[in-house]
């Protein structure tokens, strides 16, 4: 099954929110897709959990219900077989994640989709959420309508 793996800097909000609404749109559309996340600098002890609570209620906001294990799971380091593997690799926020990606995986850095979703330290959950349910509902579209050819 094609992946597509979404990046951010501590796999905690952003790349999680886009993974799990993107898994939940591609089953709903009947498509043959997956998503996967991971962080670019992944540090232990820095969250308080495994998942960001405004990840958490912009799901329920939805109407979207985890799989099981999704909340229950702590932020990944990505590694060069997840990029490897992946049919299309998104880092969420250029500026942030481009000099994370050429630093610790050389070459990565220009083969990426980059959007441009703030963090905590420049938007609101509600903002930066929602910019990522609207980009990954136009992802999904797109996969449906290639699919559909």
């Amino acid at each position: 099954m094609p992946t597509i793996l979404f990046l951010c800097t501590g796999n905690y909000y952003r790349s999680r929110f886009a993974e799990l609404l993107f898994n939940h749109l591609v089953a709903e559309a009947g498509l043959g897709w997956q998503a996967d996340s991971a962080g670019l600098q992944v540090k232990d002890g820095v969250n308080p959990g495994p998942i960001a609570q405004p990840t958490l209620a912009a799901l329920g906001s939805a109407g979207i219900a985890p799989p099981p294990g999704a909340i229950e799971r702590y932020p990944v380091q990505v590694s060069q077989a997840q990029l490897s593997d992946a049919v299309q690799v998104v880092a969420l926020k250029e500026a942030e994640h481009r000099p994370l990606l050429a630093s610790g995986y050389p070459g990565w850095e220009d083969r990426v989709t980059y959007w441009h979703i703030h963090d905590l330290d420049q938007a609101t959950p509600a903002q930066a959420l929602g910019e990522i349910d609207l980009l990954v509902r136009d992802l999904v579209k797109t996969l449906g309508v290639a699919a559909d050819k």
